[in-house]
């Protein structure tokens, strides 16, 4: 048995130690699934809708355990735990909603009877939990494949296994039938048995890189649905906006939220050349400086925490290095934190106008800057790239935003919002390399079922008047 460890980023504490599922212990689990589908499946909607109901209320009750368990092991400050919280608490009465609206079920008369469209549960999800939103994006996953009638196979990240702890309990305390949710725990090793143990759907958040090994592991398997929510390279433009300061707010808040380990931040700040972009980047780097990156449960609050480790910290830094080793110009630079564990980095800025830089997400607070001379370079400049999930227009004209939403090419675009703004009732996901076209949020109730579209009669007919050329 392999053993590990979840270490806190920010006191470098074992928060949890265990055992990672061996691939017989995930076979079991993937089996207690497929024995429990047919009953839970032929269950009254009804029925599902009270059992995740008392999940819930599970949740309600033991938010301040479940947000504090986050921040121990993702370094996130407690406010933004809290809200994550709330937020799988939520996340129940929308999948109750974006069923009903998406896939229930509905009739029409015709004249030989009725026309009936119907959804139907694929069978066992597995479900692959990212780091960076523990609880709520496998949340996001489990919820609503319970109310379409699928029975789910859980494996957390082998970053937060405390957090899939606690969501196992509170599925527990919330007496589902035996087989409707099961958490096996472990790193790539489990994951790897997970889809080897005759899955129906697949639904990961998670890196670009292992979404593309998901699409080529089942290519041929055409029975398993893959539902990828990935990353982004994503693009803030900014245009026409007069108010350099309040441009930075929108430009941090899109950048180094949750220290840069959000799918959805600005990875790249799109400015025009000359003095009104040069204000821009001073504001967003003098409001940069201002932030605290500290323990999560520090007094005054901190901004953000750590990355979710000191070996994550060292990649990022590196792969920052080897932009600079290409040219870009350093306009703040990131590095350690004082006096704080390893897993802390500063925020950095970069410039990288005319530098040949990777297309590719760093998975933290670390923001390149492109200038540009006109409005169409900087939509080709925010869509020169592999990926598709978010992008933001920051301007004081409503024309521009107009000609901008038409062009770029993302699944989440905010006009005078952060690019992080998202909500639960509205779909989440990406083109490209972001995604699949089967985006999260509220349109999970999509890939949870499929439709079975249905021409009825209550009685045999002879139908032999429909059938013509007969002799």
């Amino acid at each position: 048995m392999t053993v590990f460890k979840s270490i806190d980023p920010t006191t470098e504490a074992v928060n949890w130690e265990g055992q990672a599922a061996s691939p017989a212990q995930v076979q079991s689990a993937v089996d207690a699934a497929r024995a429990a589908f047919p009953d839970w499946a032929d269950r009254p909607r009804a029925e599902r809708i009270d059992a995740v109901k008392r999940y819930q209320a599970v949740l309600k009750d033991r938010a301040p355990q479940i947000a504090e368990a986050i921040s121990r092991e993702t370094g996130k400050p407690l406010w933004e735990t809290k809200t994550e919280a709330a937020a799988m608490i939520g996340k129940v009465d929308i999948s109750i909603r974006a069923y009903d609206e998406r896939t229930g079920e509905r009739t029409s008369d015709t004249g030989f009877g009725r026309a009936t469209l119907r959804h139907r549960p694929h069978g066992v999800a597995a479900v692959l939990g990212p780091f960076n939103f523990p609880g709520h994006l496998p949340n996001g996953h489990i919820v609503p494949a319970l109310l379409a009638g699928d029975t789910v196979v859980f494996k957390p990240s082998e970053e937060t296994p405390l957090v899939g702890q606690v969501m196992a309990e509170a599925f527990a305390a919330a007496d589902l039938p035996t087989g409707a949710v099961n958490v096996v725990q472990g790193g790539r090793e489990t994951g790897a048995a997970l889809l080897d143990a005759g899955i129906d759907a697949l639904m990961f958040t998670g890196s670009g890189a292992a979404g593309a090994h998901f699409r080529r592991k089942f290519a041929d398997d055409p029975h398993v649905i893959l539902a990828l929510e990935l990353g982004g390279n994503n693009p803030l433009v900014v245009w026409d906006a007069a108010d350099a300061q309040a441009v930075a707010g929108i430009a941090v808040q899109s950048a180094f939220i949750t220290t840069g380990q959000r799918c959805s931040c600005a990875r790249r700040l799109i400015v025009p050349e000359g003095a009104q972009g040069d204000a821009v980047i001073e504001a967003v780097a003098a409001l940069s400086d201002r932030l605290n990156f500290a323990p999560w449960d520090s007094d005054p609050e901190p901004y953000a925490g750590p990355l979710i480790s000191a070996r994550a910290a060292e990649a990022a830094l590196k792969a920052l290095q080897e932009r600079i080793d290409m040219g870009a110009k350093v306009i703040r630079a990131s590095g350690p934190v004082a006096n704080l564990p390893g897993a802390f980095v500063k925020p950095a800025i970069i410039d990288v106008t005319g530098v040949d830089v990777p297309d590719e997400e760093i998975f933290a607070p670390f923001l390149s800057v492109i200038r540009v001379p006109t409005f169409e370079a900087a939509i080709t400049a925010a869509n020169a790239t592999r990926y598709g999930l978010s992008a933001g227009l920051v301007s004081d004209d409503p024309k521009t935003w107009d000609h901008f939403i038409r062009r770029i090419r993302a699944g989440v675009v905010n006009f005078n919002r952060p690019t992080t703004g998202a909500a639960g009732d509205m779909p989440f996901g990406g083109l490209g390399a972001s995604g699949n076209h089967r985006p999260s949020a509220y349109y999970a109730a999509d890939y949870c079922a499929y439709p079975v579209a249905s021409f009825e009669a209550d009685a045999v007919a002879n139908i032999e008047g429909e059938i013509k050329g007969l002799r």
